[in-house]
C-alpha cells in the first residue's frame, strides 16, 4: 500500500474523534469481524447500523464485533487458526498464548451471531460442545465455529483519553462461511437496526468511524492482494499526540 494510511487516519478525524478530554483508562481487547462476499466482480462489505439511541456511536454503520468473554477461549472448534494469523495475533501483546489468539476469533464469531443472527462455521448432524450459555445458539444449530476460515486484517487501538478504549483486532471471513441464520435478530429495537452488504469501495462513503473507513481500505488491499494469510497486518496506534501505523 503505497499511502500513508496513518497521516491519513489523522486527517479524517472529526472534531469529535479528536477529543482528548476524558480520563484515560487502559484499551480492552476486542475483535470485529468483517464479512466479505466476493461472488461478484466487485467485492461487498457486510455493515450493520447502530441504533440511534446508543450513546455509543449512535447511528454509525459498524462491523459486528465486541469485547472478549472468559468462554470464549473455551470453545469447542473444528479447526485452529492459519499458524501465520495466530502469529501476527500474539505479537505486540504482554502474555501470548494460543487460547488467547484464539479467543479474538471465538469473539467476532459470537458477536456476530448476536448481533446480526449470522452463525458462521460448520453445520452438523451433532451438537458442538460450548462452555456457557452464551454459545447455546451454535450448540442449537448444531454450526461449529471453524478458526480455518477467519484471516487477520488489521489490529487498531483507540487513542488516549477517549471516553471508551478498545484494542482491537479486524477479521474476516467469507460470506459462504455462514452456516445457519437467526431470523429476527436485526430490527427497529435492536442494537443493529439494519444490515448492507455494499461494495468496499462505496461503503467508506457511509457514516462510520473514521478508522472503520480506513480499515475498509485495508481491507479492500487485502482482497486485492489475493487474502494470504502470510500478508502483513497493519497496527494503528497513537503515542504523544502522533498516528502510527506498523505492520506485524
Amino acid at each position: 500500500m503505497t499511502r500513508d494510511l496513518g497521516k491519513i487516519w489523522a486527517e479524517r478525524m472529526t472534531k469529535s474523534e479528536r477529543d482528548q478530554s476524558f480520563p484515560d483508562s487502559e484499551p480492552r481487547d476486542a475483535a470485529t469481524l468483517m464479512l466479505i462476499d466476493r461472488s461478484e466482480p466487485k467485492p461487498k462489505v457486510l455493515l450493520g447500523r447502530r441504533h440511534a439511541s446508543h450513546k455509543f456511536m449512535p447511528g454509525k454503520f459498524v462491523f459486528p464485533g465486541g469485547r472478549i468473554e472468559p468462554l470464549d477461549r473455551k470453545m469447542s472448534t473444528i479447526s485452529e487458526l492459519h499458524p501465520d494469523a495466530q502469529k501476527k495475533l500474539l505479537e505486540r501483546v504482554a502474555e501470548p498464548n494460543t487460547d488467547f489468539a484464539r479467543a479474538f476469533a471465538l469473539a467476532a464469531v459470537r458477536e456476530t451471531a448476536e448481533e446480526t443472527g449470522l452463525l458462521l462455521g460448520v453445520k452438523r448432524d451433532r451438537a458442538p460442545e460450548v462452555p456457557g450459555e452464551i454459545w447455546t445458539e451454535f450448540a442449537k444449530a448444531n454450526v461449529h465455529p471453524d478458526l480455518g476460515q477467519i484471516h487477520f486484517i488489521a489490529r487498531a487501538v483507540t487513542p488516549p483519553r477517549r471516553p471508551r478504549r478498545f484494542d482491537t483486532r479486524f477479521l474476516t471471513a467469507d460470506a459462504s462461511a455462514v452456516a445457519h441464520t437467526i431470523e429476527g435478530v436485526v430490527g427497529p429495537d435492536s442494537e443493529l437496526v439494519e444490515l448492507l452488504w455494499v461494495p468496499i469501495e462505496e461503503a467508506t462513503h457511509l457514516d462510520m468511524p473514521t478508522i472503520t473507513g480506513i480499515i475498509l481500505e485495508e481491507l479492500l488491499a487485502r482482497v486485492e492482494a489475493g487474502m494470504g494469510h502470510h500478508l502483513p497486518v497493519p497496527y494503528y496506534y497513537m503515542i504523544e499526540q502522533q498516528f502510527f501505523r506498523e505492520l506485524l
